[in-house]
């Protein structure tokens, strides 16, 4: 199976959630890029991505749940999505450190005005397009103790099936362990 993991503001392709995916499912393939800046670029290499390496699944989080649900026609889990990145983007200092290592060596990155607005026009259209199947196999998870955001409302009136966990923004290994990997395995095989 091919998993693609979408990972959330100022993190990366190698952050602990895909790392653990890999762990707990070694027979199976966990695809995490680092996603460029540019909201637009970053849903043009996902839906590359998913396109050319037939994905199974797609999994993201936070920043990545809003980008993870843009992905028609794939199964989905969208685990505690940030639909309106835009705002906390606007709410942090221009430059920022990077959570993990990127390919690229980057270390900081800057939040300039263009960029929250580009994120904030994507954000307007970002549910354009669901489809049946969309609705039918996306699962949205949330944990019960987020204080980040909150978007349970919203995923509710586009999609149906939501659950909550035991956790908070960031996934935990005892998540990832107890309530994604036996998700994953339930909605592909």
């Amino acid at each position: 199976m091919k998993i693609l993991y979408i990972h959330g503001l100022a993190s990366s392709g190698a952050s602990g959630t895909p790392a653990n995916l890999r762990s707990l499912l070694p027979d199976d393939t966990v695809i995490s890029p680092d996603l460029p800046l540019d909201p637009i670029e970053a849903l043009n290499m996902l839906r590359d991505i998913c396109a050319s390496q037939n994905i199974d699944i797609v999994i993201g989080t936070s920043m990545g749940g809003m980008f993870a649900q843009q992905m028609h026609c794939y199964r989905k889990i969208i685990i505690n999505p940030a639909f309106h990145v835009s705002q906390s983007m606007r709410k942090r200092p221009r430059e920022n450190k990077w959570f993990n290592h990127r390919q690229d060596g980057a270390t900081t990155f800057i939040l300039t005005p263009e960029l929250c607005d580009a994120y904030e026009e994507m954000e307007r259209h970002q549910f354009d397009g669901i489809t049946d199947f969309d609705r039918n196999n996306s699962v949205g998870l949330f944990g019960d103790n987020d204080t980040t955001v909150n978007c349970r409302e919203e995923f509710l009136a586009h999609y149906t099936d939501m659950r909550v966990f035991e956790g908070e923004h960031r996934l935990s290994l005892d998540n990832i362990r107890d309530t994604i990997v036996p998700l994953i395995i339930n909605m592909t095989r």
